[in-house]
């Protein structure tokens, strides 16, 4: 049976032991990039891209006899071999790695690389980049055409100045690697205002770092107290009630959520450091919560937090369209907020609505059933006791609705 060599490019030509793969091959299978390495030889030449088309010619080809696919770095980092298994079996293909472009990168930066976080930004929106890579003290990014080195750093700006985190965007360091094992090899570091005025190639490798933040052990991954969040004269959805909304919530790994009238921020912030990967946009109309709000996000990292300031449902126009919605505050205007939130709630997505006065219940319970939700509500009771000897305190009941489309 007919053989795929799988051979990995590293540097500006071919080995001595490759050259031989390719001479006793039917067809080689080779980027626009790589051409000029196999110009000596004779055989048929296939494209590597578009992959679709690539994987049918190289089925027709292996009838006649062996293909080498050459691959840039290790085909098996982000590269063709994963598609090449899964087609054709791991039994009929030979995988001969060259360096990756992640050991490259990390060799010419003299850093190593067994604590970096690795991060693809492979058809990912800008408004996600800054939660995935500013949890991490170091992060390696693979770039795309859209998210450049130059629109990654702008990026993380926007969200570090909208923030007010002047001392983030002073600590944040990033390098560039361009051209890895090429001639026109560069390499530029500086600092995110540096990179985000530069331009780099296409072909490139990021690394992004940051002192560790000291605040919060990583290893404390949900439950905050209301002590651990900053917030205004109390005003803040309760330890209890808390815990239970996120867990009416269901949070998926990724995705939107809408956290409406989000006062401090205290369930965006446990639900962002739950889900890393979750787009929570918290929507507050009231200047001081903001100011908590941002305060909350600088002191926890939690930029995959995005705060819009406005009264809802006026300010959820532009937003992209939520997975989960949370509705802890509604200013009077609760019916068409869900109206709103219900119009753009994506299908299998759930609304949480907390109602501290019965009226709210009366109101919410209603329009999620009109409007064609699945509805089931819960009131929770929260009693408070220090012991041995502490008094009890009694804090009002929440309902807690759920309305799923």
């Amino acid at each position: 049976m007919s053989r795929i060599e799988l051979i990995g490019v590293s540097g500006k030509g071919l080995t001595a032991e490759q050259w031989p793969l390719l001479r006793r091959c039917a067809a080689i299978v080779v980027s626009r990039r790589h051409r000029p390495l196999v110009a000596s030889l004779l055989h048929p030449l296939i494209d590597i891209a578009p992959v679709p088309a690539m994987v049918a010619r190289v089925e027709e080809a292996l009838i006649t006899g062996d293909v080498a696919v050459l691959a840039s770095g290790d085909p098996l980092f982000f590269g063709v071999g994963r598609t090449l298994i899964k087609q054709f079996g791991p039994e009929r293909i030979s995988i001969h790695p060259a360096l990756s472009a992640l050991q490259l990168a990390c060799a010419r930066f003299r850093a190593s690389w067994d604590d970096l976080a690795l991060v693809s930004l492979h058809g990912r929106p800008n408004q996600d980049i800054p939660g995935r890579i500013l949890r991490h003290s170091r992060a390696m990014l693979l770039t795309d055409g859209d998210s450049s080195p130059d629109r990654i750093a702008a990026c993380l700006l926007e969200a570090l100045a909208a923030c007010g985190d002047a001392e983030r965007i002073a600590s944040v360091r990033v390098r560039v690697a361009e051209n890895l094992g090429l001639a026109d090899e560069r390499l530029t570091s500086g600092s995110l205002q540096e990179i985000a005025a530069a331009r780099f190639s296409p072909l490139n490798m990021v690394l992004i770092e940051q002192p560790p933040q000291p605040q919060q052990p990583e290893i404390i991954r949900f439950g905050l107290t209301e002590t651990e969040i900053q917030h205004s004269r109390g005003l803040i959805t309760k330890d209890e009630v808390r815990a239970a909304t996120l867990h009416r919530l269901r949070l998926p790994a990724s995705g939107v959520l809408w956290d409406i009238g989000g006062g401090s921020g205290s369930v965006s912030l446990e639900a962002a450091r739950l889900c890393p990967e979750l787009a929570v946009h918290t929507i507050e109309k009231k200047t001081e919560e903001q100011a908590n709000i941002r305060a909350n996000i600088r002191a926890y990292g939690a930029y995959n937090i995005r705060l819009t300031g406005g009264e809802a449902p006026e300010a959820l126009d532009g937003l992209p369209a939520p997975d989960r919605v949370f509705i802890g505050g509604s200013g009077r205007r609760l019916e068409a907020i869900i109206e709103a939130a219900t119009a753009r709630l994506s299908p299998g997505g759930r609304i949480v609505i907390n109602a501290v006065l019965p009226q709210t219940e009366t109101l919410a319970l209603a329009c999620l059933q009109r409007l064609g939700l699945r509805v089931e509500s819960s009131t929770l009771a929260v009693t408070r006791r220090r012991h041995p000897d502490g008094e009890s305190r009694v804090f009002n009941p929440i309902t807690l609705i759920t309305g799923d489309k």
